[in-house]
């Protein structure tokens, strides 16, 4: 299966419908910082999910896309307030949008992203009862990546950080959208409770593995193809599951959190990594995370949209970068 090219034929009508329903109107400025981002690309996998899970019930993918607009525009936003957190200047290969307008520009262009995603998805065909109920879902998934965010910055200054506290903040700061992308779509499809709350566990699942997998991409990816230095989650003393388990087990990192480091050292450290056990255990916990989200599945027929879902949670733990 040509699981890009099947991202990519939804994708284009998600692009097509951002441009309707996201002008660059007055003040035009504002508006440009707010398209900046979501002109840029990305991936597209979490609009393709609400269209997708739509098809899998029996809906028309086309009823949804403003749906599919709003949970884009969201993740969106989050990228614009995170990238002013982290103090990260690039996204997507470009300037970050801080770097382009200063940061108040940037509150600014992700507030409009948020405001404008949940006034896009009342356009999205449904009961109105099920709209409210979609509007309802994306609210409370806001929430919770605001509350994943703020548990994230706080982890900075612990060194006590557990596993489950980990797996609570990537929950919340990645899974719940996917999960949202998979409920909003199964919903405004017609399906039952049953099916909805199935897909809204598979969406968490492969959102958290997705995240779970991009702390070891970091570790294990050549820099030519991760498109920033590897090991960059160590020197920024990141606590991921890779390095929560490397210090339980008694693993000295002398580049944790250090902020920098040569070449030599950050190979000796992933080696220590991979020596103690940490990368792998990561990877396998990501691995059973899919294998689980796959059984949630389980409640669709055989469909051609069901094969793209089993293959979008195979692609959160083979993917690169």
């Amino acid at each position: 299966m040509d699981l890009i090219g099947e991202i990519k034929k939804r994708s284009v009508h998600v692009d097509k419908a951002i441009e309707e329903y996201l002008p660059v109107t007055r003040p035009i400025e504002l508006y440009k910082a707010a398209r900046y981002l979501p002109d840029a690309g990305g991936k597209r996998l979490r609009p393709a999910i609400v269209m997708l899970t739509a098809e899998s019930v029996g809906s028309e993918p086309g009823k949804v896309i403003p749906a599919a607009v709003a949970v884009e525009l969201v993740h969106n936003f989050t990228l614009v307030h995170d990238d002013i957190m982290d103090k990260d200047d690039i996204r997507r290969g470009m300037p970050a949008v801080h770097v382009k307008w200063g940061e108040a520009g940037a509150i600014l262009a992700g507030d409009t992203l948020y405001s404008r995603a949940f006034e896009i998805l009342t356009r999205a065909e449904g009961k109105p009862e099920n709209i409210l109920r979609c509007i309802d879902i994306l609210s409370k998934t806001c929430r919770d990546i605001c509350e994943g965010q703020w548990l994230d910055v706080e982890f900075e200054d612990r060194m006590d950080v557990t596993e489950e506290e980990y797996i609570e903040m990537i929950e919340k700061k990645t899974g719940v959208l996917y999960a949202a992308s998979c409920q909003i779509g199964a919903i405004l499809g017609g399906a039952s409770d049953e099916v909805a709350d199935a897909l809204y566990e598979f969406g968490r699942l492969i959102g958290i593995a997705f995240q779970i997998y991009d702390d070891v991409i970091d570790m294990i990816t050549p820099e030519e193809i991760l498109g920033k230095v590897r090991g960059s989650d160590l020197m920024e003393g990141k606590k991921t599951l890779i390095a929560i388990h490397a210090l339980n087990s008694g693993v000295q990192l002398d580049i944790f959190g250090r902020g920098d480091a040569s070449n030599e050292e950050i190979s000796n450290a992933v080696h220590m990594l991979e020596d103690s056990g940490s990368i792998e255990y990561a990877r396998n916990l990501a691995v059973s995370y899919i294998a689980r989200s796959k059984e949630m599945l389980d409640v669709l027929e055989d469909s051609e949209s069901k094969e793209i879902l089993m293959a979008i949670a195979d692609y959160m733990i083979q993917r690169s970068y």
